[in-house]
């Protein structure tokens, strides 16, 4: 590997290009990389290591960050400091520019030199047990047609898995439905630029033709806003990830729901689901379209208790004598 002459600062836009070209990561994912990156570079002119180059970022610097970052206010009316999980934020994004060091044979801290901040605000994974999903699933008004299709965007989430800017950017034409058609399986490009493929139950199947049969537009989108924008001639229009995640929270509080459903928690639930019925966790990658099974392996506290309840029902230790 070599030195570089070049100041880490130098280097972010290569490494932006990098995520763009080589890890196909979507424009979202640039911005908030960028947007972290920023915080470390504050940090670098702050203590007057802004001509600091990748080799010589050392264990103690990474130190002094986290320090920084831990002490952090979140603005300047708020004082209380930025949370575990946000300062991981920062601390992955810091260690993906590492990566692209060793990647482009730049010598460099290897980034497993980074330890992320341990969260201990909490279970990371929330989801809903199957009472809490049918609760969920059966509050929608579909005597009309916004139910119809909040009830169809409910159990598409549900079936899928789906990121809710993957739901949002679903076409009417992607949808082939027939008559006879009881389950739909699906390849979307998601995240990434990666090729997957969805599967549509047949009870979701139900709920999109039920919707479907309501629409009398023209309109691509699959999930349209049925109210007239005031800045817009154009009617209707597809719905926005934030309209939708409105939806799923005004819903789970009708429901009267213990924790605060997202979109997410619904991709959560269906992988906890999948694995609580004995899925393995390549499979769950798969259907999530998850780039490593590290990041599918946050559900393991459900494989382990399914391990422990078969563990306890079938051991034979119980049977001997002591």
């Amino acid at each position: 590997m070599e030195k570089s002459n070049k100041p880490i600062i130098n280097h972010i836009s290569g490494f932006l290009e990098y995520l763009e070209i080589e890890r196909g990561a979507a424009n979202k994912t640039q911005e908030n990389y960028a947007r972290y990156l920023n915080k470390f570079l504050k940090w670098l002119k702050m203590t007057k290591n802004e001509s600091l180059r990748p080799h010589e970022l050392t264990s103690d610097h990474i130190w002094q960050y986290r320090v920084f970052l831990a002490r952090y206010p979140i603005s300047d009316k708020n004082k209380k400091t930025l949370k575990k999980k946000t300062q991981n934020y920062y601390l992955i994004a810091l260690r993906n520019l590492l990566t692209f060091f060793t990647d482009r044979d730049i010598q460099a801290l290897p980034a497993d030199k980074i330890k992320l901040a341990k969260d201990k605000s909490g279970q990371s994974v929330r989801s809903l047990t199957l009472d809490q999903l049918e609760k969920l699933l059966l509050t929608p008004d579909t005597s009309h047609n916004i139910g119809r299709r909040d009830r169809a965007i409910l159990e598409t989430l549900f079936s899928t898995g789906l990121r809710i800017a993957e739901l949002v950017a679903l076409d009417r034409d992607q949808i082939k439905i027939k008559s006879d058609t009881k389950d739909l399986e699906l390849s979307i490009t998601g995240k990434g630029g990666r090729t997957r493929t969805i599967f549509f139950s047949e009870r979701t199947v139900r709920w999109l033709k039920k919707y479907l049969e309501t629409r009398n537009d023209d309109d691509k989108a699959l999930f349209i806003n049925y109210k007239r924008r005031k800045d817009s001639n154009h009617f209707p229009i597809r719905l926005t990830v934030r309209s939708i995640e409105r939806m799923v929270g005004k819903y789970s509080k009708l429901a009267g729901l213990p924790i605060r459903v997202t979109p997410h928690v619904l991709r959560h639930t269906l992988a906890t689901d999948l694995l609580s019925q004995g899925a393995d966790l390549r499979t769950i990658q798969e259907i999530l379209g998850h780039q490593s099974v590290a990041t599918t392996q946050i559900y393991t506290h459900v494989t382990n208790k399914r391990l422990r309840d078969i563990h306890r029902k079938f051991h034979s230790g119980k049977k001997l004598k002591e």
